[in-house]
């Protein structure tokens, strides 16, 4: 099964993102992460999804979406060039024995702290899911207490032209 993340412009008006889920769940496909937000044109919103599983019903899918009135264009990630981020907030507990490993840690991953207690750090972390998935991995010996994630958010890459032409 191979990782699929699609990207669709539609109205955004209420019951889209209904019809979209409807289309993976009626099929099988779980969807891994969801993101929508609105576009530079109000009336249009981005979702950005993506799910697991075999290319023929994949590609059925994207199909059925193309079907959908209010999807305007669906775009496959999987297989061009694309730049794909995610972001998450994790609760770490900060013993005054682990604070400043907890701050290595944000320097070296060039996160953010944006909030602290006398219990907890609260660091914001942006990038590829390797790399929320190692700090994850550093982090977890000290105590995660909670974690809220985005899931991916992407972007095609646009292609090159020739300079001087």
């Amino acid at each position: 099964m191979q990782k699929h993340i699609i990207s669709l412009l539609v109205d955004n008006e209420p019951g889209v993102l209904a019809r979209v889920a409807g289309l993976f769940s009626g099929r099988g496909f779980n969807i891994e992460s969801l993101c929508v937000a609105e576009t530079l044109d109000p009336c249009v919103s981005r979702i950005t999804l993506v799910t697991h599983g075999d290319d023929p019903i994949a590609d059925q899918i994207k199909k059925q979406l193309n079907k959908l009135i209010n999807v305007i264009k669906v775009y496959d990630l999987t297989e061009t060039e694309h730049v794909e981020r995610e972001m998450a907030l994790i609760k770490v507990n900060a013993r005054a024995d682990h604070r400043a490993e907890i701050l290595r840690i944000v320097d070296i991953f060039r996160c953010n702290v944006v909030d602290v207690s006398p219990a907890h750090y609260t660091i914001e972390v942006t990038g590829t899911s390797d790399k929320l998935s190692a700090i994850l991995g550093l982090l977890k010996p000290m105590g995660i207490r909670e974690i809220a994630r985005t899931g991916a958010i992407a972007l095609g890459r646009e292609k090159k032209s020739a300079v001087g032409r």
